[in-house]
């Protein structure tokens, strides 16, 4: 008797590609990815994979969308219940956590910026990010200096985490990381 397998609905799959498709856009840019590896990491086939994407574009640009959308939500549960700089202290700290536990959600963010060249995914970048600063904006209730501070500290820290020096030991580093806390 043959084994029985589980089918799993095209909702999960779905989810499961995004995952995959992040992982991979994060290695190998837009370009560089093959949605082949994507549907091998999945396990399923190619045709598959673009019955419920369409093409890789849209794949990508969904990958970058889920990407923020998380960011979005943790943003969100970080600052719930808080105001001022303790709201953005708290969005800053969940977002350095989140940065180190899944590298590839950050390298993921910066693929989908340098794809920008693309309009349509430029759109979708610039209205993942400004949902990001709109929240900030909202509950921590701060001048826009602030705001630009903590946005511009917050890239800082992004380039520095893909140089994989959150933890290093060059001491330029180390006082930058050092000067982005004070802020």
């Amino acid at each position: 008797m043959a084994p029985v397998v589980e089918r799993k609905t095209a909702e999960v799959r779905r989810e499961e590609i995004l995952e995959a498709a992040l992982i991979e856009f994060a290695e190998h840019g837009l370009a560089g990815t093959s949605t082949d590896a994507i549907a091998r990491r999945v396990g399923i086939s190619q045709p598959y994979l673009f019955r419920l994407f369409g093409t890789k574009k849209e794949l990508f640009v969904a990958s970058v969308q889920r990407c923020f959308e998380e960011t979005f939500e943790m943003f969100r549960e970080a600052s719930a219940g808080l105001t001022g700089e303790e709201a953005l202290h708290a969005i800053g700290e969940a977002y350095t956590r989140m940065i180190v536990e899944n590298p590839h959600r950050l390298r993921g963010q910066m693929q989908a910026y340098s794809a920008c060249d693309d309009e349509e995914i430029c759109t979708v970048v610039r209205r993942g990010f400004g949902a990001l600063v709109d929240h900030a904006e909202r509950v921590s209730g701060l001048p826009p200096e602030q705001i630009t501070n903590f946005f511009a500290f917050g890239m800082l820290l992004n380039v520095i985490a893909s140089m994989k020096l959150l933890d290093a030991d060059e001491p330029w580093a180390k006082r930058l990381i050092e000067g982005c806390g004070k802020q």
